[in-house]
């Protein structure tokens, strides 16, 4: 007989675990290693607890939490005024409520040749499950599509849960960040069944001219394939290139604009997005492809009601001045972050950000010692001086980095004056004798 208390042998653990008939599933594994959230939370635990020093974040897409970013009052009002309505406690039809359809489709069509219906607008929790939805409609047996390196990780982590074959195209930096389209041609065949865009570019800080733009449209339509674009920093512009939506090019070639108030309105918490069919000719609705949206958005969760609600008193009553405030402060605040590393001898950035909240460099490990790749760099960043900074790896760029100068500008200047003692502290001898 057992003593009391006495704990059971692992031999009993083992073969009592070996009943149960579930555990871990590999794909979901893999597709969150890919995520940008994954890779920041393990450079987060570098970051020594009894550091005095505050934490200063340039690694994330969130600028919301400072006070040079906070949203509209008016929008925070439109909110208040929807839930205290009580008209928006109910479920929403599944592809949105009519009134949030019909504020979308105007807000964007001021931006378009021809004029949007309601019945185009799909409203989504946020521009993450616009993506989920339409890599999920495009995945069958041997489809692939082309995705920008670099990019935006979620659509490599949702391709890698549905398999939908991933092929890269390469942005090129030293020309501002184009599409390389002879590349593109070389990578598609017959099962190729879209390309992605992200314009304004996440992480590139770039912007796309609309020649270059109509050029891709002609390619995409020459391969028999739609083209998805990313719009969620749509006139998140400061340089000289305008923002211009990707749905002007729709006679061309069918597109996909996916988008969200997140990231122009400063409220990512608030998780409303859409999906909307820029494409005059119709050619989305001949094919069915919008009927397998319809399909899905029946299987899957529904964005708030109440921010549906809000959504037409936020888009038609926000002012200008809010819009041309965080302009301006991204401007001061990409020029900060611009100037300052053109300082640090081994981080080099190819081009100037001019668009969304960041930029990429390139890291010249010969100039660093004791740092083996773009992720020890990060991890002994965040230990060593509490500046978090997303290893390029994590966008399929091995041995870069993307800096977001989305934060208040005095965190910047001090997060930025950090990095640059931590590779002065790792720059090689003989480089220091010179």
């Amino acid at each position: 007989m057992e003593e009391s208390g006495k704990k059971p042998s692992m031999e009993v653990e083992v073969e009592a675990e070996e009943r149960w008939r579930f555990g871990p599933n590999k794909a979901v594994e893999v597709a969150g290693g890919r995520s940008i959230r994954g890779t920041l939370n393990k450079i987060i635990a570098c970051v020594e607890e009894t550091d005095p020093r505050p934490m200063i974040p340039l690694g994330h897409g969130d600028p919301s939490v400072f006070p040079s970013f906070r949203t509209t009052s008016i929008a925070e009002d439109a909110i208040a005024e929807a839930v205290r309505s009580a008209k928006y406690n109910n479920y929403s039809p599944t592809n949105g409520l009519l009134s949030a359809r019909v504020a979308i489709a105007e807000y964007l069509s001021k931006d378009l040749p021809y004029q949007l219906s309601p019945d185009d607008v799909f409203v989504t929790a946020g521009c993450a499950q616009a993506i989920d939805i339409v890599i999920t409609a495009l995945s069958r047996p041997d489809a692939n599509i082309l995705l920008p390196r670099p990019g935006f990780p979620l659509y490599e982590a949702r391709c890698t849960f549905s398999n939908l074959e991933m092929r890269h195209f390469d942005l090129i930096p030293e020309k501002g960040w184009v599409v390389d389209l002879d590349q593109v041609e070389k990578l598609a065949d017959e099962n190729t069944v879209a390309i992605v865009l992200i314009n304004p570019n996440n992480p590139c800080g770039s912007v796309l001219k609309y020649q270059h733009m109509e050029e891709i449209a002609k390619t995409a339509k020459k391969l028999g394939i739609m083209v998805i674009t990313d719009e969620v920093y749509d006139h998140l512009t400061f340089g000289s290139n305008p923002f211009v939506p990707m749905g002007a090019f729709g006679d061309i070639v069918p597109v996909l604009t996916l988008g969200a108030i997140s990231k122009r309105w400063l409220v990512p918490g608030w998780r409303l997005g859409w999906i909307v069919t820029t494409d005059p000719k119709h050619i989305l609705r001949k094919t069915k492809f919008v009927d397998t949206i319809r399909s899905y958005l029946d299987i899957t969760t529904d964005p708030a009601t109440f921010i549906q609600g809000a959504l037409p008193e936020i888009i038609k009553n926000t002012k200008d001045d809010f819009f041309n405030n965080i302009i301006h402060v991204l401007r001061d605040t990409a020029g900060i972050c611009y100037n300052k590393i053109k300082d640090i001898k081994c981080i080099t950035c190819p081009h100037k950000p001019e668009a969304s909240m960041f930029v990429m460099v390139k890291l010249n490990l010969s100039c660093l010692e004791n740092i083996s790749d773009d992720v020890d760099f990060c991890s002994k960043l965040a230990k060593e001086e509490s500046v978090i900074v997303l290893p390029g790896s994590a966008l399929e760029m091995k041995n870069w980095l993307r800096i977001t100068f989305a934060v208040e500008p005095t965190s910047l200047v001090v997060a930025l004056e950090r990095l640059e003692l931590f590779c002065k502290r790792h720059e090689r001898v003989e480089l220091i004798r010179q």
